[in-house]
């Protein structure tokens, strides 16, 4: 089964008209993309976008030979005046099946917001998943005997929908996962192949064909990661974006709770509001069992709390205990932690603070504790196949 991408963008278009964002105007040449319509065998049509035949023009295709035109996006029609010769777009009600002569099978696939998501499967078996954008399927429950071959979805908007798929196994490691509706949300480039090899997906032009089935290479999912940044840089976000498309994920949170303290209430507050219901939380500073331990992907915020935690632990801030074997503990400790992270089978993303770079502490503690967070982070990069310096929320990877 063949497909050609006609579009890849969001409805409204990549530039979206009269948008002055810094990615609508840098979204030029091949980075511009229209809105997503997908030609199947080129006798199926999911999307009927403006343009549609001059795009199919310039890919080499025809739409002479389009049998039905499906829609998928939150309206009763379509967007546009339908070309002579074309069928009249229609919709599939959702839980059924309709088979074309050519042999094509489609079937309608629930969502949790508004459109129709369709699963077509070629005339020898092979498996795609188109969805509509901003929606992730609806009452997936079972684990599905058979993955689809190829998945086309939102994935920058609605990564939780990738993260279902996997969970009932409908996209497993070999499903070439690839990213439409694409919006100005992130910068065109080599920032959106981050974000989605972060998420085990890629992007392609617009007018790309490709073979559903046939095998391509996946994005590698670093299993090891640290995200370095300053106070509000945005490091917990992008530590978040990197697991958002996982089924199941643990967040270790080792700050604990403060009694009395609101700010810090506010914070933590936050920080789970931000997180996906499905995610667990473990508040511990015990890392070293945890990460020995086989289980879904962790996510480990942050380290900054996890060495202040160890210093009160070996009497770092006393210097008569410091230099009577506190920092020789420490020193163990961390060495431990490092142990655990070459040798975990786990996907861990870790968060810390970037503090070298900043004024001199005036006390000798802050001076210990900047020093000691220093070889921390480095210990713990050493370990990682991706790390990632966070400025002014822009991700700056150091490593992979």
């Amino acid at each position: 089964m063949e497909i050609t991408l006609l579009g890849t963008g969001a409805p409204a278009g990549l530039p979206r008209p009269d948008c002055s964002c810094a990615v609508c105007a840098t979204a030029l040449g091949p980075h511009a993309r229209a809105a997503t319509a997908v030609l199947v065998d080129d006798a199926l049509l999911l999307d009927l976008t403006p343009g549609a035949a001059f795009a199919a023009a310039r890919a080499g295709h025809s739409l002479g030979g389009v049998r039905q035109v499906l829609l998928s996006h939150p309206h009763d029609g379509p967007a546009v005046e339908v070309p002579a010769g074309l069928p009249q777009p229609g919709r599939v009600p959702d839980g059924r099946e309709l088979t074309l002569l050519t042999g094509h099978r489609v079937r309608a696939v629930a969502m949790d917001a508004g459109g129709t998501g369709y699963a077509v499967t070629g005339p020898e078996g092979q498996r795609l998943l188109y969805l509509p954008p901003g929606a992730a399927p609806a009452g997936l429950e079972q684990a599905t005997a058979q993955s689809y071959d190829m998945v086309l979805a939102d994935v920058v908007g609605r990564p939780d929908a990738l993260a279902r798929l996997r969970a009932v196994g409908s996209a497993g490691p070999t499903t070439d996962v690839v990213a439409v509706h694409l919006d100005h949300d992130v910068p065109a480039g080599p920032e959106l192949r981050r974000r989605l090899a972060a998420a085990g997906a890629r992007a392609v032009p617009d007018g790309t064909t490709l073979v559903v089935g046939a095998y391509e290479e996946v994005p590698d999912v670093p299993r090891r990661t640290l995200v370095l940044g300053g106070a509000r840089s945005g490091k917990s976000v992008e530590a978040e974006r990197r697991l958002e498309t996982f089924p199941e994920v643990l967040y270790v949170a080792t700050g604990g709770t403060r009694s009395g303290d609101t700010e810090w209430a506010a914070r933590v507050a936050t920080h789970r509001e931000r997180r996906p219901g499905s995610w667990r939380t473990a508040e511990t500073t015990d890392l070293v069992p945890l990460l020995a331990e086989d289980g879904p992907p962790v996510l480990i915020d942050c380290l900054s709390l996890w060495l202040a935690d160890v210093m009160d632990s070996v009497g770092a801030w006393d210097d008569a205990e410091w230099a009577g074997g506190g920092e020789k503990l420490l020193r163990e400790r961390v060495r431990e932690l490092a142990d655990a992270v070459r040798s975990t089978r786990r996907t861990v993303v870790a968060v810390s603070n970037e503090v070298g770079s900043g004024i001199v502490p005036a006390t000798a503690s802050g001076r210990r504790y900047r020093d000691e967070l220093g070889r921390v982070n480095t210990a713990f990069a050493n370990e990682c196949e991706q790390v990632v310096l966070v400025v002014a929320g822009q991700a700056v990877v150091l490593r992979g």
